[in-house]
């Protein structure tokens, strides 16, 4: 099996992929993507969304970090890639799943699964542009309103030459609301050749043997499951998923500490001062699913809006912000 960490804009950025790729190891990630509209994005850019590319493409974990690009036009999405391919990317993937009305409306994301023969366009002209050897995928939703050219989206892409297929189970309309629909994964491996890996709704390890059951698949993306419990991974790498085991969540807590420490440092040093405390709270919203220490942390920081009132609220549960040197 393999476990991927996946893209999600707004949430997961380089600091965070780097902190929960140290938590667990992933077969790869995904960066959040890269918006292609009409021009030849310059290397800065591509580097700015994964800061990873300084580094041979992984993070400090050495996982490696795909690199996903979102737009409508073929030409200009082969010549943004064959300039991504310049900085050497662990992979290249493309972006048929943001459900996000502003990404939408201007003709990116899921949107384009009413248009088969447009996503086939697309990924032909990228693989063009892609060397044999770089691996190349996309992700996809199930559709826009509904299933009914799921199968058709799929094939146009594995037609136009991607290597393998991220599903996430559910339609553009249906957004993250639950449930995914785990069984069109299914439909979607049986119809194409090419790997397929599920994605949507997958919390713990009993999510984890659903998805895989109904899906038929062995791979699975993590996304705000793996946010909102970090150490998911590593459990199911070992124990297989043969069943739930025994969490000790103030084991779990104590690891845990030091990252956020870490995350919170570099959140505080790469952000603005208004806008470091939300990433901290973000974070620690999915966390208290699971820790109750998150849940009272944040509490305490909720209408926090200064990093030093932030710095005192880690203080004060026992998280010092110089748990971890910067570099390490």
């Amino acid at each position: 099996m393999r476990l991927l960490l996946a893209p999600m804009e707004g949430l997961l950025d380089a600091d965070l992929r780097d902190v929960l790729t140290r938590a667990c190891p992933y077969d790869w990630a995904v960066s959040e993507f890269v918006r292609v509209s009409g021009t030849l994005l310059p290397h800065r850019c591509y580097r700015r969304v994964s800061p990873e590319l300084l580094s041979g493409g992984r993070t400090a974990a050495a996982v490696p970090v795909r690199l996903q690009l979102l737009g409508s036009d073929p030409s200009c999405l082969a010549d943004n890639a064959a300039n991504l391919v310049e900085l050497a990317p662990p992979g290249v993937d493309l972006n048929f799943g943001c459900p996000a009305p502003t990404v939408n409306r201007h003709r990116g994301g899921a949107v384009l699964l009413d248009e088969p023969e447009l996503l086939y366009r697309i990924a032909a002209a990228v693989r063009a542009a892609v060397p044999a050897g770089t691996p190349f995928t996309a992700k996809m939703r199930l559709g826009v309103a509904d299933t009914s050219k799921a199968v058709e989206c799929a094939q146009a892409l594995a037609a136009g030459g991607v290597e393998g297929l991220v599903v996430h189970a559910r339609t553009k309309l249906d957004g993250y609301r639950p449930p995914a629909h785990w069984v069109w994964v299914a439909r979607i491996a049986e119809a194409v050749d090419i790997p397929v890996a599920a994605n949507g709704e997958v919390w713990s390890e009993a999510d984890w043997r659903r998805c895989r059951a109904e899906s038929g698949v062995a791979d699975v993306m993590l996304g705000r499951g793996a946010v909102a419990d970090p150490f998911l991974a590593r459990r199911l790498r070992a124990h297989g998923g043969a069943g739930d085991c025994a969490i000790d969540r103030d084991a779990e807590w104590a690891e845990l500490q030091p990252l956020l420490a870490l995350y919170w440092r570099r959140a505080h040093e790469r952000l603005r001062a208004p806008h470091s405390p939300g990433r901290l709270k973000q974070w620690l919203n999915l966390l208290r699913r699971n820790y109750p220490q998150a849940e009272h942390l944040f509490r305490d920081v909720r209408a926090v809006r200064r990093p030093t009132e932030i710095d005192a609220a880690l203080v004060r549960h026992g998280i010092a912000a110089a748990t971890l040197p910067l570099a390490a």
